[in-house]
């Protein structure tokens, strides 16, 4: 058990004390003190001086530590205080953090903020929640410098928006290298209280490449698997979409511009089959196609957490998650505009020249 320091005072000490604890004009703080410091010297323990004084206990072993150290004189004031935090000057520290990169580091995190501030991490914090910083995160991007960006985009728009009469609408794109990744132990089913577990390591059963075609209009999805993704296989796919849609309807594809849609064998089958339309996506504006927000979902539900003990499992998950898709179709619906799409490549790229 922990015993307190003695305190020992003199006759003329504790008549001192003894008068400032009975003082009707003496502040109630130093008559207090003065009370624990007499019940230290009577041989009382810091938990019995609060007990018989209803204070806390540390308050009595603070004042008792603060006699024996500093004597009487001691009682009469309080410890100095470290005083007011330096004030934080938020432009300052906004600008370090959009304007700079901390020694050693790509992006500052709160705790290096606050040592090169001189506050604390809580208020970096604060002031970051207050104006939207996150220095921990990163968003990629890619601004197309295609010269015939402007046209492209309205034609493409314009199928979304407003699809012309009697004609198909069909986002295409591939796939490519789909791996029949199977992981090398099994893992374990989700429970309460965890997830499921999945062993990060994994073994190739061989890829496949899936060619879509996304119907704008209604949501439906037509997909083939092929080895490979030449302009053969492009062509076997777009034979495909010829024996599976009406013959008396136009067929505008869109598209991006690999080089295996611009083949020039794939140019002749075109100008042979009149109904097709192709509209080729600017460059660097993959996100114009519809489709790879099919894929995205094909990744997400279906492939990234999936196991293929060999490449026809993978390409039998593919056709199933398809027809899925298509016995309740849903069309993704396209809301922007050309003009404000247009808008927002013009201050990206007045935003990079500037840099």
């Amino acid at each position: 058990m922990r015993v307190a320091q003695p305190v020992v005072v003199n006759e003329e000490v504790r008549r001192k004390l003894e008068q400032q604890s009975r003082g009707r004009t003496t502040q109630a703080r130093l008559v207090m003190r003065s009370r624990i410091v007499l019940l230290a010297a009577d041989g009382l323990q810091n938990k019995q001086i609060a007990a018989v004084l209803n204070v806390a206990p540390r308050m009595a072993a603070l004042w008792r530590a603060r006699f024996i150290e500093q004597g009487i004189e001691g009682l009469l004031k309080d410890a100095p205080r470290p005083g007011r935090m330096p004030s934080i000057s938020r432009s300052s520290l906004i600008e370090k953090t959009t304007r700079s990169t901390p020694a050693n580091a790509t992006h500052w995190s709160t705790r290096t903020m606050a040592r090169e501030m001189g506050i604390s991490k809580a208020s970096v914090s604060r002031i970051w929640r207050a104006n939207g910083l996150k220095p921990h995160r990163v968003e990629s991007f890619k601004v197309s410098n295609d010269p015939e960006f402007a046209d492209k985009l309205e034609a493409i728009v314009g199928l979304y928006l407003h699809p012309p009469e009697h004609a198909l609408v069909l986002s295409v794109d591939e796939k490519s290298q789909i791996q029949a990744l199977d992981r090398t132990q099994p893992g374990l089913p989700m429970k309460k209280g965890r997830g499921q577990t999945m062993t990060h390591d994994y073994k190739r059963n061989g890829t496949t490449t899936l060619f879509a075609a996304l119907n704008t209009a209604n949501g439906e999805v037509y997909g083939l698997c092929q080895q490979k993704h030449r302009h053969q296989e492009w062509l076997k796919f777009l034979r495909l979409i010829d024996l599976t849609v009406p013959a008396d309807k136009d067929i505008y594809l869109i598209c991006d511009n690999y080089s295996t849609h611009k083949h020039e064998r794939v140019q002749r089958w075109l100008a042979k089959h009149k109904p097709f339309h192709v509209r080729f996506t600017p460059t660097s504006a993959s996100w114009l196609n519809m489709v790879e927000r099919f894929f995205r979902d094909l990744t997400q539900n279906r492939l990234r957490r999936g196991v293929f003990q060999d490449l026809e499992q993978l390409i039998m998950a593919i056709g199933d998650y398809i027809d899925g898709h298509n016995q309740n179709p849903k069309p993704f619906i396209w809301t922007a505009k050309a003009k404000d799409i247009l808008e927002k490549v013009t201050r990206a790229r007045t935003a990079l020249n500037k840099r």
